[in-house]
């Protein structure tokens, strides 16, 4: 029998672009757990931010913060938000007002971020107990620049509840306590300024002052 050439090029020709269909269809379907993965780390990525610190003598920084009701999500995203922003800082600890928002709420690490049990966010906390007394150097993240030696109790033990609403206990101390305590300060609308001397207080809203009117604040 003859082979008729024209039969065979189409032939060829059909399967030619049978094969790119099948090879289309697989670069266009990638594997399910693949775009899970992608599509995760996306939220993930989307979820966090850097909110911005207010600075002295912002007014949300000398007002009681209220206290929270409803550990919803928002919540959740605003402990994980304060989080990244106090790393970013870099800060061992930050208090709601501190990102503009006026409600009972603090985050800490005292490692830096290097030890995750450190890593604690502390809703309507009570300063149950504390003893002892020292006196270490303070700086704040809406004081950028300014230190001043502060004098604290050595220990501190704090009641808070968490982001689901269970309530825990934190007996830190020194820097723990420390920090617990500046937090807390923070969300009773008191100031580390107010820790120290009048005069030193003085001094600091002075160059404050200075800073403003230079447009360096």
């Amino acid at each position: 029998m003859p082979v008729d050439m024209r039969m065979l090029k189409s032939e060829f020709m059909s399967r030619v672009k049978c094969h790119l269909r099948s090879l289309k269809a697989e670069v266009i379907q990638p594997d399910e757990s693949v775009k899970l993965a992608a599509q995760t780390t996306i939220e993930r990525q989307n979820k966090m931010a850097i909110l911005k610190i207010v600075k002295y003598p912002e007014a949300v920084l000398e007002r009681a913060g209220d206290a929270v009701t409803e550990f919803d999500d928002d919540l959740k995203q605003l402990v994980s938000d304060m989080f990244e922003t106090m790393y970013n800082a870099p800060g061992v600890g930050l208090a709601a007002p501190q990102v503009g928002v006026s409600k009972q709420v603090f985050v800490m690490d005292c490692s830096g971020g290097k030890d995750p049990q450190q890593k604690i966010a502390m809703i309507n906390p009570k300063v149950l107990h504390t003893e002892g007394e020292y006196t270490a150097e303070e700086g704040c993240l809406s004081f950028p620049g300014i230190f001043f030696d502060v004098k604290r109790p050595m220990r501190a033990v704090v009641r808070a509840q968490d982001v689901n609403g269970k309530e825990f206990e934190v007996d830190g101390l020194e820097l723990t306590a420390r920090c617990m305590l500046h937090e807390k300060d923070h969300l009773d609308g008191v100031l580390f300024l107010q820790r120290t001397s009048p005069l030193k207080r003085e001094m600091a809203k002075r160059r404050i002052r200075k800073l403003i009117k230079q447009g360096e604040w």
